[in-house]
């Protein structure tokens, strides 16, 4: 089968962000795509850079105007779509989400973000609730995916619990890069480590992982701004790398992947078999402090 990762720059007009996704999510699908993942919040530019209650003028409900258009999209081309939204769910109550259509053009799942960041540029406490729906995997007609977003990339619980539940592909739409100041001391680790970390998803849980970055330097008032570094990825469940996306270009992906490897990865690592539920129990707890 094959996915498309969308990686694509991001502008203040949420309207024409709108249309290009579209656009790209058609050229994907023509291409042969069948599951396809746009990058996270791509109808704006990273608005979380400050905080300013004004722009949760941005969000939007779901069902709304997003799922709308990428549903008759989906419906029409026959594919999966995974897309981001910044969601309204009631006044004072949003959520940083991604919505799973299927090939009908239905709401076949809604996943909210679970791990919510506050660090320099990266203010979404003040924007998102943390997710309350859980970690999920969505069974769609071409695979079973499990959506994921951006700093939940970071944790090897997120992936370990979506994985458990029978997700074949981890997918992670997601807005990161650099702080332009670091970028020359720092970049290139914080890069490696953003792919690394991924990238060990897959082995240990013997998955694929789809991870959909934006791209470009969006600027902020006050501030240096981000410059995103785009390189979205697929890779196999041992970690190999399939595809890559640029640093610094808009790119449409359409990677072929094998789910049959799944099972072969797995039957000669089998660290789902060997895992020690029974030794487990300290991983709900903050930190292991001792008596």
């Amino acid at each position: 089968m094959k996915i498309g990762a969308i990686q694509m720059a991001c502008s203040a007009n949420s309207e024409g962000n709108l249309e290009r996704a579209a656009a790209k999510v058609e050229e994907a699908a023509n291409n042969g795509a069948q599951i396809i993942c746009l990058p996270e919040l791509f109808r704006s530019k990273y608005f979380c850079q400050k905080e300013d209650s004004a722009l949760f003028d941005l969000a939007e409900s779901v069902p709304g105007p997003s799922t709308e258009t990428f549903g008759e999209i989906a419906k029409a081309q026959g594919v999966t779509i995974l897309a981001s939204v910044f969601e309204r769910r009631t006044a004072g109550v949003y959520h940083n989400s991604l919505v799973v259509l299927d090939e009908c053009g239905e709401i076949a799942g809604l996943y909210r973000k679970m791990h919510i960041p506050d660090d320099p540029a990266y203010y979404e406490k003040f924007y998102f609730t943390p997710g309350d729906r859980g970690f999920q995997a969505i069974k769609t007609a071409h695979a079973t995916v499990g959506p994921l977003i951006c700093w939940d990339q970071w944790y090897p619980e997120a992936a370990r619990m979506t994985a458990l539940q029978g997700a074949e592909i981890l997918f992670y739409p997601t807005a990161i890069g650099w702080h332009p100041k670091e970028k020359s001391e720092e970049g290139q680790l914080q890069r490696e480590a953003w792919m690394t970390i991924q990238r060990s998803h897959s082995i240990a849980n013997g998955v694929f992982v789809v991870a959909v970055n934006r791209v470009g330097h969006e600027a902020s008032a006050g501030g240096d701004g981000l410059e995103f570094w785009g390189s979205s990825f697929v890779c196999d469940p041992f970690g190999v790398i399939l595809a890559q996306a640029p640093v610094d270009k808009e790119d449409v992906m359409v990677v072929d992947i094998d789910l049959s490897r799944i099972e072969e990865v797995r039957r000669n690592w089998p660290f789902l078999r060997d895992r020690r539920i029974d030794a487990y129990g300290g991983i709900s707890k903050r930190f292991l402090d001792e008596e």
